[in-house]
């Protein structure tokens, strides 16, 4: 594969892009305080880059909760948030001083030398730094560790506390990272052995920790380490304002606190808890975007109340209705069938959201059934604690002689990929999520539809009355009108990414794609053989620049808005913005990877990130660890890894969640069979690989 080296110059020109562009793209200078800023409309949040690494949102995770506050925080001041990122929080207090922001967002901590250059407002949490060792170091205090060597990035407040420790332990040494180390970057030097310990925000540990069985906690360093967001020194009516809201709104000892709650408790704190399970029905990640049909009706409500979300996930629909019970959150928004065995259990719903049918799911190549007596002899797999065990009952007691296969743990999507995959017979879905896989893949199909509708609703206790009425009224409003409907038709109606009327084919003589010329240009500036990236553009557009996926993906590269303007690229339709956000998000996510993988399997895992997200790459490779399979590698280990992150006992161990393995599986093999073929053509037909 063909690399060519970014020069010097170009990499300045694009940090400056990059800075000048990222977020929403402020292009103006402002210092002035919020009568300065209320006049523009616009408060600009400063925080390093990919920030939250891209996690599925938590408990036990504050970023993206940060993020919603901060949001909240502007609108409550009447000004519009837009997001504007550095590569590393040593560039935020510049950033802001410079008059190219407003307001740091972000975990940051508390120290002297950041209180001179900037005003940090009332703490949104108040935390401990632990240190970091490997499990085969005793000892819980510092005495008793031993010598070691304490990496840590410079400038910050990990680096004070550090300094502090050696100037109190002779045994202490101190290694000092570049500033933009990552604490998923510290732990992994740790636990590779390359330093002896380091040291971590203690509300981010546990979360981290997951991904790093050699490592545990050690004794606190330093105690009470406060968090807060900061504004410029001489902006105090905007930094009062601030602290008011986080008073008033926001700051509460009681985030975890696990009580039953009903909708006067809900709007005193300002949060509506969600439980919910991870899927793609439902709630899931996908580039980076949290989504799902139920996310987006329940986030919908919660803001015209003016609550924020707070997602509690479970893997079943016991667990679920357990955490309901337990006071862990106030309803239920998983896409929940309302059954009459249910409701003799003690469950209480809303009014239902939405109507399906159940369908029997069966290989696609399979003759679809001539009536629903011919299940009689077959196996249907199921969830075991699904509504889905009853309707079979129900055809059992008709004289239907089909076998119910209780899946412990299960979910619909396994089952439906066991049942393609020649592991089971069929299976039992709702029609909308039928539909809804039917948009990713073409092994399976519906073979019969059961009679009846089935009501789905959102899932409530008995004790809330004051919630099922806020739900009720608002069902009541939108069921089957302008929002429902677009949320709707997103999620399982569109079609895949409409093709071009004639494809392109590669032919002697021609051009692979329309875009080589401009696809070379920017293949010099990112370091990418312009064969690869014509690959994958096909794999994600049919060179179609107008394409748009269900998610919002645009253009040629299919970037997702938000991610192309963090790379200075305002709009992704533009054939050559498409391109140049695409490369620059392929280079960004090679660079999570560790230098010392071989160029071919960074490439690989830089493009199953580009379509499944760092973290669930990060997610299989560390599961591929355990396996027994090579983690640096990614076909026939990582890839193997991957497939089984859609699978309940794995998904639940994971840090970023369920992920559909086969999708990005199916990318990067597809796209480097294809460049094998793009190479051999180019070389036989002497087309060139240079810009022209």
């Amino acid at each position: 594969m063909t690399y060519h080296p970014v020069t010097a110059t170009l990499l300045a020109v694009l940090t400056l892009v990059l800075l000048a562009g990222c977020g929403q793209g402020p292009d103006y200078t402002e210092t002035g305080d919020l009568e300065a800023l209320q006049e523009r409309g616009v408060l600009r949040l400063a925080a390093p880059r990919f920030d939250e690494e891209q996690a599925l949102v938590r408990e036990g995770v504050p970023l993206q909760e940060f993020r919603e506050q901060a949001e909240a925080a502007a609108e409550a001041l009447g000004l519009e948030p837009r997001w504007v990122y550095t590569d590393g929080t040593g560039e935020l207090a510049d950033l802001l001083n410079e008059g190219r922001a407003d307001m740091i967002v972000s975990n940051y901590s508390v120290t002297e030398a950041r209180g001179e250059a900037v005003a940090f407002c009332t703490p949104v949490a108040v935390i401990d730094e632990y240190l970091v060792v490997p499990d085969s170091r005793e000892g819980d205090d510092l005495a008793a560790l031993g010598a070691m060597t304490l990496a840590v990035p410079e400038g910050t407040a990990y680096a004070e506390t550090a300094e502090e420790l050696a100037g109190r332990f002779d045994t202490i040494k101190v290694e000092t990272l570049p500033g933009d180390t990552s604490d998923a970057g510290l732990l992994e030097a740790v636990a590779e052995g390359r330093y002896g310990a380091t040291i971590v925000d203690g509300n981010m540990l546990e979360s981290l920790l997951l991904d790093y069985d050699g490592l545990r906690r050690g004794p606190v360093v330093k105690e009470r380490r406060r968090i807060a967001w900061a504004v410029r020194q001489d902006n105090p009516v905007l930094r009062a304002a601030i602290n008011e809201f986080i008073v008033s709104h926001h700051v509460s000892a009681s985030v975890q606190t696990r009580v039953q709650r009903d909708w006067a408790a809900i709007k005193e704190e300002g949060v509506l808890r969600v439980i919910t399970s991870n899927n793609p029905a439902s709630y899931f990640l996908w580039r980076g975007e949290l989504m799902g049909f139920d996310y987006d009706l329940i986030r919908h409500f919660a803001k015209q109340h003016g609550l924020r979300v707070r997602m509690v996930v479970r893997n079943s629909a016991s667990e679920m209705f357990q955490a309901l019970e337990d006071g862990a959150g106030d309803v239920i928004a998983a896409s929940m069938t309302v059954t009459e065995e249910r409701r003799r259990a003690g469950w209480h719903f809303s009014k239902r959201y939405l109507e399906v049918h159940e369908q029997i799911i069966g290989p696609a190549d399979e003759e679809p059934l001539e009536s629903v007596e011919a299940l009689a002899g077959r196996t249907v797999a199921v969830a075991a604690d699904s509504a889905f065990v009853d309707s079979l009952e129900r055809l059992r007691e008709r004289g239907i002689d089909v076998t119910v296969r209780r899946e412990e743990g299960a979910t619909s999507e396994m089952l439906i990929q066991q049942v393609a995959d020649g592991e089971l017979d069929l299976t039992l879905v709702d029609s909308h999520l039928a539909a809804l896989e039917s948009t990713y893949r073409d092994d399976i199909q519906p073979l019969w539809t059961l009679e009846g509708e089935r009501d789905i609703a959102w899932g409530l206790r008995a004790n809330q009355p004051g919630l099922k009425k806020q739900l009720d009224a608002y069902i009541s409003r939108h069921y089957k009108g302008l929002f429902y409907n677009v949320t709707f038709n997103r999620y399982f109606k569109e079609p895949k990414t409409i093709r071009l009327h004639e494809e392109y084919r590669v032919e002697a003589g021609k051009e692979i794609s329309p875009y080589d010329d401009l696809v070379k240009e920017y293949a010099l500036k990112y370091g990418f053989d312009w064969r690869l990236v014509v690959s994958q553009m096909y794999q994600e557009s049919r060179f179609n620049p107008d394409a748009r996926s269900f998610a919002g993906a645009q253009g040629l590269m299919q970037v997702m808005p938000r991610t192309a303007r963090q790379f200075g690229f305002s709009d992704p339709h533009d054939p050559e913005q498409g391109i140049a956000a695409g490369m620059a998000y392929l280079q960004w996510l090679e660079d999570r990877f560790p230098q010392r993988l071989e160029l071919a399997q960074k490439l690989y895992f830089g493009l199953a990130a580009y379509n499944a997200g760092a973290g669930h790459v990060e997610d299989a490779r560390r599961l591929a660890q355990r396996l027994g399979k090579d983690p640096d590698v990614w076909f026939d280990n990582v890839e193997t890894a991957m497939l089984l992150l859609s699978r309940p006992q794995y998904a639940r161990q994971a840090r970023f969640g369920y992920v559909r393995g086969s999708e990005p599986v199916k990318y990067v093999r597809e796209i480097r069979n294809r460049y094998l073929g793009y190479v051999e053509f180019t070389v036989e037909n002497n087309i060139s690989a240079q810009p022209e």
